[in-house]
């Protein structure tokens, strides 16, 4: 656990107890403050109970007594509309802040890398720690991914801090101080919490005006809103504080994929330094650029060559990113429950074939055109959850479609039709939230891998 120290007798209100939220009330109590915990859901202040937080009503409380909201992510502060409890707070003079900001104010710093982007940000964050561990440097990984930023051992200065970061977070960090930056990629999400793409496109770029002075940061190129950001930047940090990254395009001074082979060109001397369709598990395009900003990093980090491409070759990936689940004949199945957006994918779509599609969910955006080259390897889109009629009606005279009532008819269709097909991939790969019908990702994901590991052999 963080040792806080700068929230002693301080009144500060936690609102929303999920993982971040327990995590952050407990750190906070330890530190000696005032922590009044409230969520919303009945359900999550029973789980909270049972962990021991004492709980606080908070539409009761007088907020001109109380310091600090900490909010967990999903609960918005201004878009599309602050919550109600937000509100009250924002009127006493409350600050708002995450669990990240706590940490971030705690006086014995070690570097910290911060990772961010609309997609692939997890893999890239374990990859970056598995290199890391791999190299015996004292770090610890966390953040928006895996274990809150609040139950990490807290490190000296001679540690570094990995932490993945969302838009949210992003917006809530005043303290936050990174030696390094990481902004992978930008397309449309969480639009309505942002107030379009205009506001997401600003809540990322944080990341960057988080920097320490003369700190480096590593900027994607490949789609048009982070080539304008990594343009920009050059010319306001000076060019040899950026590292681009590429996987379409040769970039000087950066790193880049070129039919295949990862280059590195950071010192002006491109050469090749890895056959990307070497490393099976992470394969795809997509993972390609995982790949390239994790060793982008290392390098920044002074990790040798040798040792960040043999951690990269020994990485097994992370769960519900296209996970190889199991293959009965030449069928193989892929759980791919983290794609909660039309690009994630997208990305999904190119690195199979003879696709057998389960998608839906909760759809954040109408626009699939990001879909489009790579369905002619989708042999039939099986559809669940609240979207399935909009992508039918999206996908209509593109690819043949199915709507089906639940996870378990389509996993059982598409195994039916894969059968036919005798060789071919079903792919759960949602290209929507997942809040329609589960909890989370893993929730849906973990259906997902139960059923098919049901599936008798034909």
């Amino acid at each position: 656990m963080i040792r806080i120290t700068s929230f002693a007798n301080k009144s500060i209100a936690v609102f929303g107890l999920g993982k971040t939220g327990i995590s952050s009330s407990r750190a906070l109590l330890d530190a000696k403050a005032n922590v009044l915990a409230w969520d919303d859901s009945v359900e999550a202040r029973s789980h909270a109970k049972s962990e021991g937080l004492k709980l606080t009503d908070l539409y009761q409380v007088k907020w001109n007594n109380i310091d600090t909201i900490l909010l967990s992510p999903g609960i918005p502060d201004q878009f599309p509309k602050p919550h109600p409890l937000v509100e009250r707070a924002k009127r006493s003079g409350c600050e708002i802040i995450c669990d990240i900001e706590l940490l971030a104010r705690e006086t014995l710093k070690p570097r910290i890398i911060g990772i961010t982007g609309t997609n692939g940000k997890s893999t890239t964050t374990a990859l970056i720690g598995h290199i890391f561990s791999q190299s015996n440097k004292k770090y610890q990984i966390g953040g928006n991914f895996g274990i809150p930023a609040l139950d990490l051992e807290t490190l000296d200065q001679s540690g570094t801090y990995i932490l993945e970061l969302s838009s949210y977070q992003l917006e809530r960090v005043p303290s936050l101080l990174l030696d390094l930056a990481i902004l992978m990629n930008i397309s449309p999400d969480h639009l309505d919490r942002h107030n379009g793409m205009e506001g997401y496109i600003k809540a990322k770029t944080n990341i960057l005006n988080s920097l320490k002075p003369n700190s480096k940061a590593i900027i994607g190129m490949d789609d048009g809103f982070c080539r304008a950001i990594c343009l920009e930047h050059m010319v306001k940090m000076g060019g040899d504080n950026i590292i681009p990254v590429s996987i379409k395009n040769r970039v000087p001074g950066g790193v880049y994929v070129d039919d295949g082979l990862l280059f590195d060109d950071i010192e002006n001397n491109a050469k090749v330094v890895l056959d990307l369709r070497d490393v099976t598990i992470l394969r795809g395009t997509h993972n390609w650029q995982n790949i390239a900003f994790a060793y982008a990093a290392s390098k920044m980090w002074g990790i040798s060559e040798q040792d960040t491409l043999a951690a990269i070759k020994s990485f097994s990936g992370l769960e519900h990113r296209q996970n190889f689940v199991r293959k009965l004949g030449s069928i193989e199945f892929i759980n791919d429950s983290k794609a909660t957006n039309i690009e994630a994918a997208a990305r999904a779509l190119e690195a199979n074939s003879k696709i057998l599609w389960i998608a839906g969910g909760r759809l954040k955006e109408n626009n699939i055109d990001a879909l489009l080259p790579f369905l002619g390897e989708v042999l039939h889109v099986y559809l669940i959850g609240e979207a399935a009629v909009a992508l039918s009606n999206l996908l209509d005279g593109i690819v043949p479609t199915t709507i089906c009532n639940n996870m378990d008819d389509a996993v059982n269709l598409a195994y039916i039709a894969a059968l036919e097909k005798k060789s071919a991939t079903v792919l759960l790969s949602p290209a929507c939230s997942s809040f329609d019908q589960y909890k989370n990702f893993e929730e849906r994901g973990d259906a997902f891998c139960s059923i098919v590991k049901k599936l008798e052999d034909r």
